[in-house]
């Protein structure tokens, strides 16, 4: 009876948490693991801060978005077009910029995901490969079997699921490799390394956590949830809730990384490369749970990636988000053919996810600066304005938007 008791407060507990659960979903995906074990491998908790300051400020932005969507009743790029003079440009350059953005990440994510999973087969069937194309063939099957049926509800109880089991593997993995904890605190004080590449690591830990696209799919999120005004305390704790465990996440899997690969003076170029050098390490035990960790924040981020595309244009037309319309399967359909993309793409996924997450941080300013703008607009937020508090936080946000937009051009170009 306790059980049971324990158990429905622990579900009761996660659905107040819905949107946080479902962006953490879609942050937390193969790109966070990917920037995260790569920056802990080449600079050990080096660049910590970057990821400190993304998580503080996605919360401040987090909480923003969902208080002008529930205030004003509209979500983020209606109200864009709504309330801006050129609001239709400015979010017809989001809609396309993040979709390019989730497209490419879409194949970096399915190519880490099919590596992993051939990978696991062929440690748990002594040697036996099968190819990622079919892979991948499958997993879009099963995903585009589950979105032709499912419902917004059904895809929060899967994410759920996906992110407690994806959170419990990277934090068993953390405690079997005993990394120093005396250099995760240090990795707080900001410092830039002078080495190539740097720059645009710290614009993909950027992208991949402070990322556009969560703030426009939160303001969506949220709308789906139902909430109104007077849930903007609730709002608040999901988005702390949420913000608080991607810096979590993301820490242990740059800790790992550190503690392991970095020490030994290794660099990772390929996903796969991360289970083999563990196994020295903690085993096959060690390997499985990292396979099954990573490839369920891969799964986990599919599911917003290919539903952005049907989601940003029902916000921008301010429509309802039917996602069983022929519209949005079409859009999905089509989205879900990039994920073949690593198969015919001479690229490894590791290094296209590093460049689709530092293409998000150019995106951040252009979704920073006009909620700033919503937030203190008194014919829209009436006695919401935004108080002296997040006025300094958003401000902090635009000009670190600014700064890391400029290191993912400078080390780009």
């Amino acid at each position: 009876m306790a059980n049971k008791t324990s158990t429905n407060k622990l579900l009761i507990a996660l659905s107040t948490v819905g949107p946080g659960l479902f962006l953490i979903g879609y942050n937390i995906g193969t790109g966070s693991v990917t920037t995260m074990a790569k920056t802990g491998a080449e600079h050990g908790m080096g660049l910590f801060w970057a990821l400190v300051l993304s998580c503080i400020f996605t919360f401040v932005l987090m909480v923003a978005y969902g208080k002008v969507t529930l205030v004003s009743g509209h979500t983020a790029l209606f109200n864009f077009k709504k309330e801006f003079k050129y609001g239709w440009i400015l979010s017809i350059y989001i809609i396309v910029a993040l979709i390019i953005g989730e497209l490419l990440a879409l194949m970096g994510v399915m190519g880490i995901v099919a590596d992993l999973i051939q990978e696991g087969i062929r440690l748990a069937f002594n040697g036996v490969v099968i190819s990622t194309g079919w892979i991948i063939f499958f997993f879009s099957i099963l995903l585009y079997f589950f979105l032709w049926y499912g419902r917004y509800q059904a895809f929060e109880k899967v994410l759920t699921v996906l992110v407690v089991l994806m959170g419990l593997s990277f934090i068993v993995v953390f405690f079997m490799v005993k990394p120093n904890l005396s250099a995760l605190a240090k990795g707080i004080v900001p410092s830039i390394p002078d080495t190539p590449g740097s720059l645009g690591l710290i614009a993909a830990v950027t992208g991949t956590t402070c990322s556009a696209a969560v703030f426009i799919m939160r303001s969506v999120v949220v709308s789906e949830k139902g909430w109104s005004v007077n849930d903007l305390k609730t709002e608040k704790k999901d988005a702390f809730i949420s913000a608080f465990m991607m810096l979590l996440l993301s820490g242990v899997i740059m800790a790992v990384a550190a503690g392991t690969l970095h020490v030994s003076g290794l660099k990772l170029d390929n996903t796969v490369e991360m289970i083999s050098l563990f196994q020295p390490i903690g085993g096959k035990t060690a390997a499985f749970i990292l396979i099954i960790g990573i490839a369920g924040a891969g799964l986990s981020t599919i599911f917003p990636i290919v539903l952005i595309a049907p989601w940003l244009l029902a916000d921008y037309r301010g429509a309802p988000r039917n996602i069983h319309s022929t519209q949005s399967r079409v859009l999905i359909l089509i989205a879900m053919a990039f994920a073949f993309g690593t198969v015919f793409l001479e690229e490894r996924p590791p290094a296209l996810m590093i460049f689709s997450q530092a293409f998000q941080a150019c995106i951040l300013p252009a979704v920073a600066i006009p909620i700033f703008i919503l937030i203190n607009r008194q014919k829209l937020m009436k006695d919401y304005k935004a108080d002296i508090a997040l006025n300094i936080g958003i401000i902090a946000v635009i000009i670190f938007s600014l700064i890391t937009s400029w290191f993912a051009v400078a080390e780009f170009l």
